[in-house]
């Protein structure tokens, strides 16, 4: 101690009384004083006495369900980044192959010095019972970004997926296209059934869609296996454009369509949504409705450095717009597709 001692005096350039002084808590000495005696704790590698310990950065769990689905890790590094500059630790907590789930991740940073959580695409009900009733107890700040569920009383940022719907439906009927498949996550899925809401709210208008929208729709697993499954039985119905509610789920779609001989967007248009790195590198690259990533990200990052401070906010809702993106993927029906460059309407755009 005798040694550790002498050389943080020497470090700080101050007796070795003034530094055993700071060290024992003394309140009569310089601040400027203070703080160079334990930075040079710091230097020399010393552990601060308990009392005298910085207080560590809050941890910020990012709970995603996999990192497969690209968007999920686009919303991982934005969030990362902008908790990063509010000096917040970000923890990232997904799903893995050996099994390791959410109420795993929860349990360890419940443990920690944990400062808040945000769900991406996710749910506060996926923390499991048992760290759901320790999250409410210790109130533990949380957000949901996309949320799979509904979370009543809890702040969420999410995308208007009815309108989003909409916005896509009116391109390809702009085009020409009359019967019009969707293809959509898990049933109970909140964000699919919302999507879902607006394909019917738009077929409700028209009469050749009015009583036939069911067999136009189908489920399956975010994943190109799933839009690839899913096509075959919307193709069957007469469809001659499919609505994705991924753009994992529409590169499987046109998979699907491949191997029946069809041509995308010659004979089938299919549109993506999230538009996902490299979409615009698809064969053909992918029309799809983008979301905007980093807005989103800084709402909920927002939102929740204002919980950390002890503002409320319990149910608040924030929606954003997504962005049509025009690409190749789409055409009128049963034409070439020459239309590279060309504007949709409704505020979509060309990439």
């Amino acid at each position: 101690m005798k040694k550790r001692l002498s050389q943080v005096a020497e470090f700080a350039g101050v007796s070795e009384t003034t530094a055993r002084r700071v060290l024992n808590g003394a309140t009569d000495v310089a601040p400027a004083t203070r703080d160079a005696v334990l930075t040079a704790m710091d230097v020399c590698g010393f552990e601060r006495p308990r009392e005298l310990q910085r207080p560590r950065a809050a941890l910020v769990g990012l709970v995603v369900p996999d990192l497969q689905n690209p968007i999920f890790p686009a919303f991982a590094e934005a969030l990362a980044g902008l908790l990063n500059k509010r000096g917040l630790i970000p923890v990232l907590c997904t799903r893995t192959a050996d099994g390791v789930s959410e109420a795993h991740y929860i349990d360890m940073i419940l443990r920690q010095n944990i400062g808040g959580i945000i769900f991406v695409g996710a749910s506060y009900a996926d923390a499991g019972p048992e760290q759901g009733r320790a999250l409410r107890e210790r109130q533990v700040p949380i957000v949901l970004l996309n949320a799979a569920d509904e979370n009543l009383g809890v702040a969420q940022v999410s995308i208007d997926d009815a309108a989003s719907a909409q916005q896509v439906l009116g391109h390809l009927e702009a085009m020409g296209h009359e019967r019009i498949g969707m293809i959509l996550g898990p049933v109970g899925h909140v964000p699919s059934a919302r999507k879902l809401a607006g394909y019917q709210a738009f077929c409700g208008t028209r009469d050749g869609l009015r009583d036939d929208w069911r067999k136009l729709v189908a489920h399956g697993l975010f994943s190109m296996e799933g839009g690839a499954t899913a096509l075959p039985r919307l193709l069957a119905e007469g469809v001659t454009a499919v609505v994705c509610a991924s753009d994992a789920l529409a590169l499987g779609a046109i998979r699907a369509a491949r191997r029946q001989g069809l041509r995308v967007p010659e004979d089938l248009s299919v549109v993506g949504f999230d538009d996902s790195l490299y979409m615009v590198a698809t064969d053909p690259p992918l029309t799809t409705a983008r979301q905007p990533v980093q807005a989103m990200a800084a709402a909920a990052v927002a939102s929740l450095a204002s919980q950390m401070k002890g503002h409320a906010a319990a149910g608040e809702q924030m929606m954003f717009d997504t962005e049509l993106i025009v690409r190749s993927s789409t055409a009128p029906p049963g034409r070439t597709a020459g239309r590279r460059g060309s504007r949709a309407g409704g505020g979509a755009r060309t990439s």
